[in-house]
């Protein structure tokens, strides 16, 4: 009998590499803390030894330490990852009074303080690193037509701000592709084949079955007030009847991200996106992850493992991932 021909795919590590806080408390201006950067010396070591060529999206201030950005200017000079652009507008110049839950999320800050902030990140990652930067990711996700737009002005080639069927009281993500597309500027949620300034690759998200948008209205269906109450999410979970599944080694078991895996290889999916957080790095005392640090660490690598076992993988930053799937559209 003839043995099954393993699918090619891309494999992606996307971190935002930032500081490190109680997320309890209020949102960090001055004096933060990015003592978590010092372990990525050992992680791009795990990295290398895999072949993974992570993307550290960093923010203001680990750029802005000069202890932290020399850790990551050592990293990018081996070229073996890719640094990109992450806003948190609450620790990103210039400040403002307002530093609450809604404004912690990009989205819902005034276009013109936006770019601001923009300038000053891109002005000193630019600066440190001595390259361009060419991807971003929006601090706690989401994205819109005014900042997409904005992110072709200061010349971001990548966009990765789209959590699939995410959504909060602030914005949402739902409805938008889980594939990697050209954005429509005028609602970036939608697909747009006409424009190719800035392409957008979501991280990985999904459930234990293919029919994802099916799935996904059940799964907001026992979401619901009465049936949450009811503990229904809880129960369909345990029953393996229905799991939402991230694939992020901080939220899920790699059992569950094998199966994710397993999903999205049967649905032809041509790139596997896991993101983490650089404080996951570090054990922190009041983090509220369900693992730990050297919990994630294996998640990572038996779900990598996994991913080799049953696919060709390709591993490439989220720029060189961008490159080969708009040149596989063009030849197809």
């Amino acid at each position: 009998m003839a043995t099954q021909k393993k699918p090619n795919v891309l494999f992606v590590l996307s971190v935002d590499t930032e500081e490190e806080w109680d997320w309890q408390t209020e949102f960090p201006q001055y004096n933060v803390q990015v003592e978590n950067i010092q372990a990525i010396k050992t992680f791009q070591q795990e990295c290398n030894y895999i072949g993974i060529r992570p993307t550290y999206f960093v923010d203001y201030p680990v750029v802005n330490n000069s202890k932290s950005a020399q850790v990551l200017k050592s990293i990018a000079e081996e070229e073996q990852c890719e640094i990109g652009a992450h806003l948190h507008p609450w620790c990103n110049p210039p400040m403002t009074e307002e530093n609450d839950e809604f404004f912690s999320h990009v989205v819902n800050l005034p276009i013109e303080l936006v770019e601001q902030k923009l300038v000053n990140l891109l002005g000193l990652l630019r600066s440190t690193f001595g390259k361009e930067i060419a991807s971003f990711r929006t601090g706690r996700w989401g994205i819109n037509a005014e900042i997409m737009n904005l992110l072709i002005k200061h010349d971001i080639k990548v966009d990765s701000s789209v959590y699939p069927f995410y959504s909060n009281n602030y914005f949402s993500c739902e409805g938008a592709p889980i594939e990697p597309y050209w954005p429509d500027l005028s609602d970036p949620l939608k697909a747009q084949y006409q424009q190719s300034s800035i392409y957008e690759i979501p991280v990985s998200v999904g459930f234990n079955h293919t029919q994802f948008a099916l799935f996904n209205k059940i799964h907001k269906l026992s979401s619901t007030p009465l049936l949450s109450f009811l503990r229904a999410p809880g129960i369909l979970w345990q029953l393996k009847l229905l799991r939402k599944i991230y694939l992020s080694p901080e939220l899920a078991s790699a059992k569950d991200m094998q199966t994710l895996i397993k999903v999205l290889l049967k649905r032809k999916s041509p790139i596997i996106h896991m993101n983490l957080h650089s404080s996951s790095l570090i054990n922190l005392p009041y983090s509220n992850h369900p693992f730990t640090q050297q919990q994630i660490l294996e998640n990572m690598k038996k779900t990598i493992s996994f991913l080799q076992e049953h696919a060709n993988v390709t591993f490439c930053t989220i720029s060189e991932a961008k490159k080969l799937l708009t040149q596989s559209e063009v030849t197809q």
